[in-house]
Order: structure tokens, then sequence, then C-alpha cells
């Protein structure tokens, strides 16, 4: 909503009056589309950091209190108290859902969950070796032709069944993807089964231990959305182009798998295993704050938070519980990030910039418990995302104001030069 204006001097010294829109809560936006024109200059902003491409309704984080909102509800009350399902379908419609539409909502999700012969022949001809998040990858690029009744970008009824059948699928296809690896053959969905519970299911094939399930629905909830992070908004900016929604979702994927985002995790178990003892902590710490050392201290600080992260103290008791119910080894690796945890928060170095445990820090422990290799960590990730990129790719094409994304560049390459023929090079 545009409530005043705001001016900006151009070149020619006159003002050029900028909309200002206000927020419902966070930073007001100034709508700077008029500024080149006037002022003969773009803004310049690398990596979008104080850059507003879109309006939304869905979550709101606020990095210096250390508040994350699902559609104006705390995300950690939300883990405490609600399930995956039940928070997917707020953040697709906007509300807490009655308890009949919750049923009617969890009766579909199962019935969505198999995957149609096309994705699972993918999967089976990928090469054994092949990353999982390379697999998702190329099953979702086959979801297009096997499901032509929830494509079209500007239809509402196809918008509803992409996000309903996406969200329900992407397990299946994820436990599928490792399995593979295993070189074994994936195993059928359960209607008996709640969504965490079928995707350890799924992946294992056994019932699962109880603890683990609640503990992997915890950690769903907590990773439904995260703004317009880079994933997010790599799916907002492939879906702007009007592709289908599941090829968004695969864009969305492809920017998940980078090591500093959907990959943290892993990044965080390989710097503990190589920090090995309690006693090579205060080595690691020295090296962290040395400027000319390559080494980072990983599951600390945050590109939004400035506070604690509001999911890590969660994710950090859960932890703990995983740990005893599943009487993994001896906890050496829990115990030796809550060494490191209390050492860095108490140093003045670590105090003064910030860097506080985010959700990575204890997400890739509990997955070592469950008996999951690192290469599928950032897929359990996607399997939450899918919830909080479908919103927003539903959202972003109800909006009028959608445009093809385009950003500019501030180019500083050679200037104009004549073609030199080969023989006078």
């Amino acid at each position: 909503m545009t409530d005043s204006s705001d001016k900006l001097v151009s070149r020619d010294g006159h003002t050029v009056p900028l909309k200002r829109r206000a927020s419902v809560l966070g930073a007001d936006a100034l709508e700077i589309s008029g500024m080149a024109a006037a002022t003969g200059a773009y803004g310049y902003d690398p990596g979008y950091a104080a850059t507003i491409s879109c309006t939304s309704r869905i979550t709101y984080v606020d990095g210096e209190k250390g508040v994350l909102m699902y559609r104006g509800y705390a995300a950690d009350e939300l883990a405490r108290n609600s399930n995956f399902e039940e928070v997917s379908w707020l953040l697709l419609h906007g509300e807490l859902p009655k308890p009949s539409e919750l049923q009617a909502f969890s009766d579909e999700l199962k019935t969505l969950r198999a995957c149609a012969p096309e994705v699972l022949a993918t999967i089976a001809a990928m090469p054994a070796h092949a990353h999982p998040m390379s697999v998702i990858g190329a099953a979702l690029s086959v979801m297009p032709a096997a499901h032509t009744d929830c494509i079209a970008p500007n239809d509402a009824d196809h918008r509803r069944r992409f996000s309903h059948r996406a969200i329900a699928a992407m397990p299946t296809i994820a436990a599928a993807a490792f399995r593979h690896s295993q070189g074994q053959a994936p195993v059928s969905p359960r209607e008996d089964l709640g969504h965490a519970a079928n995707l350890l299911y799924m992946m294992f094939g056994k019932d699962p231990n109880p603890t683990a399930a609640k503990a992997l629905d915890t950690l769903l909830v907590l990773h439904a959305d995260h703004e317009q992070n880079c994933s997010t908004s790599t799916v907002r900016m492939a879906g702007s182009s009007g592709v289908n929604p599941f090829s968004s979702l695969a864009a969305g994927c492809a920017a998940l798998w980078g090591p500093a985002h959907g990959g943290a995790n892993e990044a965080v178990l390989k710097m503990l295993e190589a920090i090995g003892s309690p006693e090579r902590i205060e080595e690691y710490i020295a090296r962290a704050k040395d400027p000319n050392d390559p080494f980072r201290l990983m599951g600390f600080g945050h590109r939004v938070y400035k506070n604690f992260d509001p999911r890590a103290t969660i994710i950090r008791d859960i932890c703990h519980e995983v740990l005893k119910a599943l009487r993994a080894g001896r906890g050496r690796l829990f115990r030796l990030a809550r060494n490191l945890e209390e050492i860095a928060l108490s140093d003045r170095y670590f105090k003064s910039r910030r860097l506080y445990p985010n959700v990575d820090f204890y997400s890739g422990i509990i997955y070592r418990a469950m008996k999951l290799p690192a290469e599928m960590f950032t897929p359990m990730f996607a399997i939450a995302r899918t919830a909080g990129w479908a919103a927003h790719w539903c959202e972003m094409h109800e909006d009028p104001e959608l445009r093809i994304g385009r950003p500019r560049q501030l180019y500083m390459g050679p200037k104009p030069r004549a073609y030199i023929p080969a023989e006078d090079r």
C-alpha cells in the first residue's frame, strides 16, 4: 500500500518523488523504478541485500530480534504445537485449518504420495553414484509431462493441485533417490503413516522410531519457509517467466544444493569431525579468528539473523532427545557441538560480531543419528522447503503486478572497439 512519498535529487538538480510502500512489519519500500530515468543511474546492491523484489504475505523474518513467523504465527510455537501438514496448509492458504480441513488435506496428500512410473524410471536410470539432489532434479523435470493437470500458472485449480502434489511427492522422490544410491529398490508409501513417519519408512523400509519421526516433523516445520532466501528467490525468478511449477522447484533445488545454503549442515558435520575432540576446540577457535586462515566456523552466524536463530534452540533440544532414543553411540558429536557452542558464545570475538548458532548447527547431527548419509541432508531440507516454495509460487501468480525478473548490471568491461582481423592480432 502506497502511503507517502520521499524525494530523490536527480542529475539536473530537480527532485523526483519516490512512492513509499508501507509494510505491515519491518522496513518500508521505496519504488525506484523511475530512478534511472530521473538520475541516469540504477541502484547497486550486490546480493540484493537491500532490495525488495516482491510483496508477500507468507513469512516474516526479523534478524535483529531473532523472529521467524509463518503467516503471523511464530515458527517456534508452531514447531512445538503443530505438525508439517498443518503448517503446509497455513503457508498455502493463509490461515490455520479447521479440523475438517486438515483431515481432508492430510487424506489428499496421502493419495498423492505415489510417484508416476515415468518418475521412478528416471530415478532408476540415474547413475548409482549420483548425488541425491541431482536425482531429485532429474525426477522433477519429468513431473510436468506426467502431471499435465497441474502445470498452468494462471489456473487456480492447477496451482492448488500442483502445490498439494509437490508437497506429497517430494518425500517419495527423495526416499527413492536415497535407496537408489544404496542399490535398493524404492519402497512404496503407506497411507497409515504421517508425513514424517512415512518418509522414514520409505527410506529404511521399516516402522520408524516415534521419537525420530516427531523430531523429523519438527525439523520439517522449522525448515518449511524462510522468506526471500536464495532458493525461494530462485523459484520466484524462474516462475516469473511463466515456466511450469515443477521446473521452478527444480531451479530452487539447484540453488539449495549450494554449501552456503542447504548444504551448510553437512559442512557443520565435516567441521566437527575435523575438530575431533574438545581438546582441539581452542585451536579451531583461534583459526576462525585468523583472517589469513581459510577455516570458517560453520553453523554460526546468519545472513539475516543478528541474534539467536529462533529455530536453533528447539533443534538443539530435539537433538538430545533423538540421540537418547536412538542410542546413537554416546553422542560424541553432540557433546562436541555443545562444548564448541559454549566456548564460542563466551568469546568476545564472536559475541561482538553476534555470531550465534544457527539452524544448521545441530540438524546434521540429528540426521546422522537417523543413519542418513551426508548427501541426504540437503534433500531433507528440500522436502521441507517445498511447502514454502509452492506457497511463494502460487502467491506470485496471484499478483497482478507480476513481471518477469530482469536485474540490471554495472558493466565494467571494455569500451567499444573495432574488430581486429586474425592476421593483425
